[in-house]
């Protein structure tokens, strides 16, 4: 009886994980994004954006960028690997 609970638990624990997927992967060389009318954190700050925020968010991070009055929020993986969209 204690075995068949120990299977039960560890299946309803494995679950997520089995059914989890992870996105694809949209970047390009040199930390440019593939999607649409975004751009990498690298473009932003050689435009002169600058970083006024950042959260946790998982195993990621949400960076707030503003220069003027126009904003940015990135999610940042690693160091070249992040995307940007516009949030104004």
């Amino acid at each position: 009886m204690i075995r068949a609970v120990t299977v039960i638990a560890g299946l309803a624990v494995a679950a997520p994980a089995a059914f989890a997927q992870q996105a694809p992967d949209t970047s390009l060389p040199g930390g440019s994004t593939a999607s649409g009318g975004s751009k990498s954190m690298r473009d932003l700050l050689s435009d002169g954006y600058e970083i006024k925020a950042s959260v946790p968010n998982g195993t990621k991070f949400i960076v707030f960028m503003q220069k003027d009055k126009s904003a940015y929020a990135c999610e940042f993986v690693t160091i070249t690997n992040s995307r940007c969209g516009s949030i104004n």
